[in-house]
């Protein structure tokens, strides 16, 4: 309960504005109704409430960190998801010969669910398995507290306006006064208006999905460094064919430099014929390749995720490289963190004593996101960033380079946990 002393009782009743309706946007909301009760919400998002999300097929990587959040939200529904059981991060040939490797192996990590004592080590999923539960939780807890939560589908946002410590004037066709709003409107990075940090690495990702053979491992994840960028292959639910036989498939991202991209130019077949070269034997033989989308690829990051009483979360503060396969991750550890600061504010107030005005309140709590996200959030944009930029990179000795790398972190059991940790929970 909020500890504010304000005469005016609707005074003491936090105003949150919440600007878009994807993952983040949702699973902000909903926490916020679940853990704040006496917030007033409002939801705002361009794409009308009757368009259907739920055959969106853009797929998702949800780290185990993630798929916690939504299990504690009542909305996760492991018969839809593929759960990741092992990561294979490896880099293909041409590797420098070199006794680390051997005469035959090629430098590797691995890591499984099974050896750091987790049940898996996240899942994989389309977006709109994801957003269409998440949207339909929405409306039903505003249908059943319709005083408090709002939607705003069909509205989209023209300005957010900062009004000092007094919040914000957000405009949807009508201007309304909120304590705080929250950016959860992405996007991909060609789209986007240009934020404080920005990099474009001049390189493009294909997406689509493969078929695999039936007898290749299950839950396995590959990430394949390749001479001109990284290759990733996340598993998907096994899907029934036009004869009703269970298929085996994976979702395809291909990095690779805009320079030298003749990916367009090539036939399914061609496309499946280099993907197999470059993939690990492991994988098996590839069987059928969906039709490939193009997206352009650039660091895109706001320097802090806090603007007076406005903060970004998720794509709309930081759209990242895939090669970590983080961006979703960090914008639902966002919107935790702010959830929980907000919560952490009005229950013990400052110094253990109640907060006078919404003002302080939300002050109080920004302030604890600030610092409590930058350590996940910079070392995120570091990693993925300097990942990206090698890929561009043509040293002599790279190659080499790269492989002891991945070598020794196989070597080395401590640091890998920590690799793992990192990639299932983030930087705590």
């Amino acid at each position: 309960m909020f500890t504010l002393h304000d005469t005016d009782a609707n005074a003491s009743e936090l105003n949150l504005a919440v600007v878009g309706a994807g993952p983040a946007g949702l699973a902000l909301a909903l926490l916020a109704a679940q853990l704040l009760p006496q917030a007033r919400i409002s939801l705002f998002d361009a794409r009308p409430l009757e368009r259907d999300v739920s055959g969106d097929p853009r797929t998702l990587a949800l780290s185990l960190g993630s798929v916690q959040l939504l299990q504690r939200l009542g909305l996760w529904d492991a018969n839809l998801a593929q759960p990741i059981q092992q990561v294979s991060v490896s880099q293909a040939p041409p590797t420098l010969q070199h006794p680390v490797f051997g005469a035959s192996q090629e430098p590797e990590v691995r890591i499984s669910a099974a050896e750091q004592g987790v049940p898996q080590l996240g899942a994989v999923l389309s977006y709109g398995q994801l957003v269409a539960p998440l949207q339909a939780a929405w409306l039903a807890r505003v249908a059943a507290e319709p005083q408090r939560l709002t939607n705003r589908f069909g509205a989209p946002v023209q300005a957010i306006k900062p009004l000092g410590e007094a919040g914000v004037e957000v405009d949807a066709g009508i201007a309304e006064r909120y304590d705080l709003a929250v950016v959860a409107e992405g996007g991909v990075f060609a789209t986007q208006a240009r934020k404080a940090i920005t990099q474009d690495y001049q390189q493009n990702a294909w997406v689509g999905t493969l078929t695999l053979a039936e007898d290749s491992p299950a839950g396995v994840a590959y990430e394949r460094f390749t001479r001109n960028g990284p290759l990733a292959l996340l598993p998907l639910r096994p899907q029934a064919d036009a004869n009703g036989k269970l298929q085996r498939r994976a979702a395809l991202v291909w990095c690779v430099p805009q320079a030298e991209d003749e990916v367009a130019g090539l036939t399914d077949a061609q496309r499946l014929l280099v993907i197999q070269q470059l993939l690990p034997a492991a994988v098996g033989p590839l069987q059928a390749i969906s039709p490939l989308k193009c997206f352009a690829l650039g660091l895109n990051a706001e320097r802090t995720l806090v603007d007076g009483c406005t903060v970004r979360i998720g794509n709309a503060a930081q759209t990242l490289h895939p090669v970590a396969g983080q961006g979703l991750n960090l914008g639902l550890r966002d919107a935790f963190a702010l959830v929980d600061a907000l919560r952490r504010a009005s229950e013990s107030g400052m110094n253990g004593e109640a907060i006078q005005n919404k003002a302080a309140l939300v002050k109080a709590a920004l302030k604890r996101v600030e610092w409590s996200r930058a350590p996940d959030r910079w070392s995120t944009i570091v990693a993925t960033d300097f990942l990206a930029k090698t890929f561009a990179w043509r040293w002599p000795g790279l190659p080499m380079a790269r492989g002891l790398a991945l070598a020794a972190l196989q070597a080395m059991p401590p640091v890998k946990k920590a690799l793992a940790k990192g990639m299932m929970f983030g930087r705590r």
